[in-house]
């Protein structure tokens, strides 16, 4: 099992890739193997809407960035942290763009489906909450378990020297990712003794204006 996590900030190694070293060390202790993504610190693209990425099965994006860098390591990863700093109150500007791209991209591919998630916050003080909030939308549209911890998944500090001295981040950090292997182990528990997935519907689309 592998869980890939996406560092959103446009400091490789930093707050955030602090905090996401400290879930991905624990996910290692509990055999779970990990990979960190940087998404870089090149300009991303928002979406064009375009649509190009829903012509082909592959999903590829029209714009060639580190957006489908990432899309070639979706399918075989297991589960997902992303990682963003705080900028306004919001996550930074190009993970958002990344993030809507990832997974407006994925389409019908299935790539994210029922593969549980989380996000991990970096801030000097404040501006989690609401960012935590915006990220954890992106997961609930694509049907994706929401892996949760003891406390709301963030860091605090202007620093990693100071996240680092963030006892109580570090903690949750730990314990995000503890609930995470548990969750992909009893996930895959069920797929051997033989648990159905859900019945799916026919996507239905409908306007507030008719």
């Amino acid at each position: 099992m592998k869980v890939l996590l996406v560092n959103g900030s446009p400091h490789k190694e930093g707050c955030t890739y602090t905090a996401l070293c400290e879930v991905a060390k624990t996910l290692n202790g509990e055999g779970i193997e990990t990979e960190i993504f940087w998404i870089g610190n090149e300009p991303i693209s928002g979406c064009i809407s375009c649509g190009a990425c829903r012509k082909t099965n592959v999903g590829e994006c029209i714009i060639n960035d580190s957006v489908n860098e990432c899309r070639k390591k979706v399918k075989d990863a297991d589960g997902f942290i992303f990682g963003s700093p705080v900028h306004y109150a919001a996550a930074s500007g190009a993970m958002t763009s990344f993030m809507d791209r990832l997974f407006y991209s994925d389409g019908a591919n299935d790539n994210f489906y029922l593969k549980p998630a989380a996000c991990v916050l970096s801030a000097r003080r404040a501006g989690t909450t609401a960012a935590f909030d915006q990220l954890n939308k992106y997961f609930t549209i694509m049907q994706m378990p929401v892996i949760s911890s003891r406390y709301w998944n963030m860091v605090h500090g202007s620093c990693k020297e100071d996240v680092l001295k963030d006892e109580e981040g570090l903690q949750t950090m730990r314990v995000l990712a503890r609930n995470m292997a548990w969750f992909l182990k009893c996930k895959e528990a069920g797929e051997k003794m033989g648990v159905a997935l859900p019945t799916r519907e026919k996507k239905i689309a409908t306007n507030f204006i008719r």
